[in-house]
Order: C-alpha cells, then structure tokens, then sequence
C-alpha cells in the first residue's frame, strides 16, 4: 500500500534504541526509552499561506530526524511501526556526514 500524507504531515519510521548499555547489560523491551531519531518516509506537499499558495517542507524522504518524545500519532502500514507528525514537531535535520549513512543507529 503506498501512503502519501497530507498538506504538512511527515511519515517518520522510528530508529531501534540500544539493547544493551555501555557496560554491557542487557535491557529488557519494557523498560527501554522510545527514541527521538528518525528516518522521514514521506513527505506531504506543504501547508497552504494566507494567499493560498503551497509553502514547501524543509525536510525530504530519507532524512534523519530529531522529534519531540510525545510527538507524533502511532501507525501501523503494512506491517511497519510508523509515525505521522507535522513539520513542527520536528526539532531538527541530523547531518549524515561524510560516510554518507543517516548518523542514527538503525
């Protein structure tokens, strides 16, 4: 299924969070912390100004993101875990450097 979101809504695909701490031990599902990282999936066209034209978003599919902890509503599109949120909610585009990989642990 292929899902387009609208006006300035973003699909975000929530980045996995460590299993395990510095030290070496194992946290259980329950009490790890959701993180704040992401990967955009989609994008929509943009918000509409007061003189009706389409105001384009900041942000591209495959960017990787920082967004607020409560940010966003829970989906779940053909078998995968994904947000959708507004532009707003996102604090930040996280730079991919020179290896060319999203600096978010996948």
């Amino acid at each position: 299924m292929k899902f387009r979101p609208l006006h300035d809504r973003v699909v975000v695909r929530r980045l996995e969070s460590e299993a395990k701490t510095a030290g070496g031990i194992i946290i259980p599902d329950t009490a790890k912390e959701k993180p704040m990282e992401g990967e955009v999936v989609a994008v929509g066209p943009g918000a509409r100004d007061e003189q009706g034209k389409i105001v384009a978003l900041d942000v591209k599919a495959g960017d990787c993101i920082l967004f607020g902890k409560w940010s966003g509503t829970e989906v779940k599109i053909d078998g995968q875990d994904l947000l959708i949120m507004k532009e707003s909610d996102i604090m930040g585009v996280i730079d991919k450097g020179a290896s060319g990989k999203c600096g978010c642990k996948k």
